[in-house]
């Protein structure tokens, strides 16, 4: 089992860095770039569907802090695989409740598969564009509430969220 662990944080590390390389190209002029983002994120994403099936979520405790946050980031980058997002959402709410995983990564996930249902989000963390130069969230459930919400999961106020993006 600790063999199979370490090949597992070994090939969770991998698919980030790949997703990293080539997630530049996801919202490329060049219909071949994208596609080629497309199917990368496809294949990352059915295999992380296979990776939960056997181990369940893959916490830090089993794969590192590294290769835990690669899961988070396949998972996150599988849009086009709801089932994927929705298992992962589900998994990763039962590791935070144990203390195994981190709610803030939790609440960028939920986030990013509400939006990916034509739902609204909850802590105003998926961008839809700019406008006038600003960053513009997706709808929110309650935009009133949204800073109070990121206070919980330890996300920073949305204004300083979103200066990261800012044209300059």
């Amino acid at each position: 089992m600790a063999h199979d662990v370490a090949a597992l944080a070994e090939e969770l590390t991998a698919m980030a860095a790949a997703d990293h390389r080539s997630s530049v190209h996801a919202n490329s002029d060049d219909p071949a770039e994208q596609l080629a983002w497309r199917r990368l994120t496809a294949r990352h994403g059915d295999r992380l569907s296979e990776i939960m099936e056997e181990y369940g979520w893959p916490t830090a405790e089993m794969v590192g802090e590294e290769a835990a946050r690669a899961a988070w980031l396949i998972a996150q980058h599988a849009d086009r695989q709801l089932d994927v997002q929705r298992r992962a959402v589900q998994l990763m709410r039962q590791a935070v409740s144990a203390g195994s995983a981190g709610p803030r990564e939790l609440a960028f996930l939920r986030d990013r598969t509400l939006v990916n249902e034509g739902r609204k989000q909850i802590y105003g963390t998926q961008i839809a564009g700019v406008k006038d130069g600003a960053p513009v969230p997706w709808p929110c459930e309650e935009p009133e509430r949204v800073n109070e919400l990121r206070a919980e999961v330890g996300i920073e106020p949305f204004d300083e969220y979103v200066a990261r993006f800012a044209m300059a």
